[in-house]
């Protein structure tokens, strides 16, 4: 996409105050704290956007591409299921608005290196891998809202985007509420802890075997919390992103952060003066069942038409490998994390593999 030939400068209110900010972007518009569903028309060229606060749950942060009127058509999300026939319209309703539209929306919630946002830009592995493939499908902008981990499938739910891009894990329960693309990501655990490692922590199996010793740090509705908690690890605090996790090992509130390996070891490369360090990566197994950890795009249960488009085009990603590194390697992904052909969402979401 070339965005250096649409440069603006757009003026915007950050939500429940009076302040304004003023950004030079590339064909991008940034909202701070915006509620999603108040957008209405859209970031206006030098005219300030003014949205009632929101609670706290709502508030998130957008960025990424022309801001156009993305939930202008959110009445196509309640159309009646008295039938099947109005069933498949609004099934396909969804898909069909986004390609009219030309644009999607998902959401991330700061994990890096899956998604974030740098200044006015959307950054990551599955930023990159999400560009491709909604271009593939005739969906060329894809715009960003960024909100705690936790509010992910809620606000999914509720209409306030179309998607998930954050690497989320394909569980069970997380399945019983939202659908699960194919499997596109691999990954393994790891542990953040202080410089030097004073309390020798290799895994979770070792945070048991310290009792009440080990002060764990977990996600808030992230892989790890249902770990600690299938180990029975009481001691835990719960954090609402990967940057608090790592705050609470620095300024020693927690012994060990639990989260997904390849993102410990990016803070950890990225923040070298923080005084924090990472273990080697390890697959933690639960009553003598390996956990296998694979994370995918989400979408709701009712978009199928929506989900069934991009399976076919991730499926020209995952089935080549040089693609897959071409649109992740730079952020640390290797071979190893891509999905065996073998692997599938129906395989995760009924519990068979761990």
């Amino acid at each position: 996409m070339n965005t250096a030939a649409n440069k603006h400068v757009r003026t915007l209110y950050t939500q429940g105050q009076s302040d304004v900010k003023t950004v030079q972007m590339s064909s991008t518009c940034v909202v701070w704290n915006a509620a999603i569903t108040n957008f209405g028309s859209g970031c206006r060229l030098n005219e300030p956007v003014v949205r009632p606060a929101q609670p706290k749950e709502d508030t998130m942060t957008r960025t990424r591409t022309q801001v156009a009127a993305v939930l202008a058509a959110a009445s196509l999300l309640a159309v009646s299921a008295c039938s099947s026939d109005d069933d498949a319209n609004a099934d396909q309703a969804t898909l069909d608005r986004l390609k009219d539209e030309g644009t999607i929306t998902v959401a991330i919630a700061d994990e890096r290196p899956y998604s974030w946002v740098e200044g006015d830009e959307a950054r990551g592995a599955t930023i990159a891998m999400h560009e491709e493939i909604f271009a593939g499908m005739g969906i060329d902008n894809v715009e960003v809202v960024e909100v705690d981990w936790n509010s992910l499938i809620p606000g999914l739910n509720a209409g306030r985007y179309d998607a998930i891009s954050a690497g989320m894990s394909i569980l069970p329960d997380r399945c019983e509420q939202a659908a699960f693309s194919d499997p596109e990501i691999m990954y393994t655990t790891g542990l953040m802890v202080p410089e030097g490692n004073p309390q020798g922590l290799t895994t979770l199996d070792s945070v048991v075997e310290a009792g009440g010793d080990v002060r764990l740090a977990v996600l808030n509705g992230g892989i790890e919390a249902g770990y600690a908690d299938a180990l029975g690890i009481e001691d835990v605090t719960y954090v609402d992103n990967a940057q608090d996790g790592m705050d609470v090992v620095a300024n020693g509130r927690a012994d060990a952060f639990a989260m997904t390996a390849i993102s410990l070891n990016w803070m950890a490369q990225n923040n070298p003066d923080v005084g924090v360090e990472t273990t080697d990566a390890f697959v933690q197994v639960i009553d003598g069942v390996e956990q296998v950890g694979a994370g995918s795009t989400v979408f709701r249960k009712e978009d199928t038409a929506l989900l069934e488009a991009y399976n076919e085009e991730l499926a020209t990603i995952t089935g080549d490998s040089a693609a897959y590194l071409d649109l992740v390697g730079e952020y640390g992904f290797t071979e190893e994390n891509l999905p065996p052909a073998d692997l599938t969402t129906e395989q995760l979401c009924a519990g068979e593999l761990g």
